[in-house]
This record gives structure tokens, C-alpha cells and sequence, in this order.
């Protein structure tokens, strides 16, 4: 059974008498425990893609089956059920509370979960341990760099224990070191403790940690590769 599986999926926007294809028939699958990269360039149709994935948007036409349910038979208390226990979001602007602690962000979600109460400060510090931060726990995030906010979120999209991360740009916002730092992050939660990441990105360099490229153009799958992670001396990647 796939975690995730997609068959002839379309997604249309409509507007008034205007019909806007983005998603033209897009068929794959992810397995759990996979780190797979989603390219394309702006406008390719990727975000669109995360937005119906992540059960923020619906499809228009076509197959998404989650767990082997069709998607668009969950009820809405399912859909919320499903992006609040099994999915954890990382975005390209952090979206981090203001004036609150690393601690703070990160039990966020929990405050509206069924987690009980006695659990949720043994489960923030462990998701703030996973990225490195503990001795962060108590700063104000607007003390910390860029590389660590973005920490900070993927900790937040953690502390729920999701089936699986996405990853929006996180690194958009990032200098090249920072940028490599998180996604250095991201690799460890998927080898080390078994995470499946998604990640959305139009920059190779990003790319290069997950271990399968899907590459979109046009809302259709263009090429669907695996990933050596021996790398060219150039610092290039080896495709399989």
C-alpha cells in the first residue's frame, strides 16, 4: 500500500466563465519513509500540487488516494483530523509567532490537538532536540538567524509526530549556508528517525538531499529519478 497515489490527477481553477488548468494529469506514488523532492519553475503547478496533497485544496478530476482512502471521501472532520495528526507543514516565511520562545512555537499545535496535556512539554523539547535547538529553548525567535526560525518551524511540524513533512521553499528565504543547515535537518529526520518529507523547490542544490526527483513542468510529471547521494566532484548529483 502507498502512503500517497496519485492517478490522472487534474486540477482546474475556475473563476466566474474562466477555467485555469494548472495540474494536467499527474500519476505517481510515494511510499512512507521516502524524502522526495518536487522541482519546477514558478508556475510548473508544485504548489498547487502540495496544496491538494496536504488536503488544503481539492482536485478537480482524476485519483488521490492517502492511506489507500480516496481522498475525496474523507469527511471534513477526517480532512482536519488528517492535517492536524498526520501532516506537518514547513513554509518558505516560518510563520513563527512573534515575541514568543522557540518552546512557545513549537507546543503550538498542540494546543489543539487530542494529545493530552501531561505529554506536551516532554514532546516540544523532544521535537526541539530533533533540530538541534535545545539550547534555544527559551530565546525569543526574534533573536535567532533565518537557518534557525526555519528550525524552529520544522519542530513545530513535528511535535504532532506526522506521517509526513512538507516542505514549501524552505530554504527561499535562506542564505546558502542556513539553506544547507536545514536541509541537512530535514535529511537527518528522514534517515534517523524515519520521516517522510516532501519537499517543494525550484533549487538543485536543495534538492540534491532528498533521494528521488520528481520533476514537474507544466502540471505534468516531466521525470521521475532516484538519487545517488554520492556526489560529482563538481558537486554535482549522480541520478540512478
Amino acid at each position: 500500500m502507498h502512503l500517497i497515489e496519485l492517478n490522472q490527477l487534474v486540477k482546474i481553477y475556475k473563476n466566474d466563465e474562466v477555467e485555469t488548468p494548472v495540474l494536467h494529469g499527474l500519476t505517481f506514488s510515494i511510499d512512507k519513509g521516502e524524502f522526495v523532492a518536487i522541482m519546477g519553475p514558478s508556475g510548473s503547478g508544485k504548489s498547487t500540487l502540495l496544496h491538494v496533497i496536504g488536503f488544503l485544496d481539492e482536485y478537480t478530476s482524476g485519483s488521490y488516494r492517502f492511506e489507500d482512502q480516496e481522498a475525496n471521501t474523507y469527511t471534513g472532520d477526517d480532512t482536519a483530523h488528517i492535517r492536524n495528526k498526520k501532516l506537518g507543514f514547513v513554509f518558505q516565511s516560518f510563520n513563527l509567532l512573534p515575541h514568543a520562545t522557540v518552546f512557545e512555537n513549537v507546543q503550538l499545535p498542540l494546543l489543539y490537538s487530542d494529545i493530552p496535556e501531561s505529554e506536551w512539554e516532554k514532546r516540544t523539547r523532544e521535537s526541539i532536540e530533533k533540530v538541534g535547538l535545545s539550547h534555544r529553548t527559551d530565546f525569543d525567535v526574534t533573536r535567532l538567524s533565518g537557518g534557525e526560525k526555519q528550525r524552529v518551524a520544522i519542530a513545530r511540524a513535528l511535535v504532532c509526530s506526522p506521517d509526513v513533512i512538507f516542505a514549501d521553499e524552505p530554504t527561499g528565504n535562506l542564505d546558502s549556508k542556513s539553506g544547507g543547515s536545514v536541509m541537512q535537518t530535514l535529511q537527518d529526520l528522514n534517515e534517523k528517525h524515519g520521516h517522510t518529507i516532501i519537499l517543494i523547490t525550484h533549487e538543485t542544490y536543495t534538492a540534491e538531499h532528498a533521494k528521488r526527483i520528481i520533476r514537474i513542468k507544466d502540471g505534468l510529471v516531466e521525470s521521475d529519478t532516484e538519487v545517488s547521494q554520492r556526489r560529482h566532484t563538481d558537486g554535482g548529483i549522480l541520478m540512478k
